[in-house]
């Protein structure tokens, strides 16, 4: 087996990045969606000042992460055929992390905003708070403690940009 050079590398890295970018940009493309139309049903209006509040917080987290989670598409076509690989991969990267934390606060401020229309407020805050910790477990506590096993796997080292950029 060949050993990939370090163009291949930065290729296989930014292929990586769009395939993860497009199942996030689906999630949030689906919650943006359902937050656009929200105000439109007949049961907005039954809603509570704060209620509105989370609402506005889980639309503009909504909106951050959608612009953040596709622009390196946009990225990427400014810097067409430039040999600028490395930075393109550097930069869609930190807009993925980026793009991760505004949907979980979309995510937690939807589910709160939900829960407190139809439930008591302290549950609410208890399942939104649950649901946070879900999230962070999953995207978060579980991949930063899976960096240290198996640190014997070439291929994972290679997955990381900074590491490629000899950071």
């Amino acid at each position: 087996m060949s050993k990939e050079t370090e163009k291949q590398r930065w290729q296989r890295n930014f292929a990586d990045l769009l395939q993860e970018l497009r199942v996030a940009q689906t999630g949030v493309q689906i919650l943006f969606a359902f937050l656009l139309t929200l105000p439109f049903s007949n049961g907005f209006t039954q809603t509570t000042e704060f209620q509105r509040d989370v609402y506005i917080v889980a639309l503009l987290a909504a909106a951050a992460a959608t612009a953040m989670i596709i622009s390196p598409v946009a990225f990427h076509r400014a810097l067409f055929r430039q040999g600028r690989k490395p930075e393109l991969v550097r930069f869609a990267h930190r807009m993925a992390t980026g793009g991760l934390a505004f949907m979980l606060i979309a995510m937690v401020s939807a589910v709160l905003l939900i829960t407190d229309f139809v439930l008591d407020r302290p549950i609410a805050f208890v399942l939104s708070g649950l649901t946070g910790l879900w999230f962070l477990t999953f995207w978060v506590m579980l991949p930063f403690a899976r960096r240290s096993w198996g640190e014997d796997d070439i291929d994972d080292e290679d997955d990381d940009p900074d590491t490629l950029s000899g950071r």
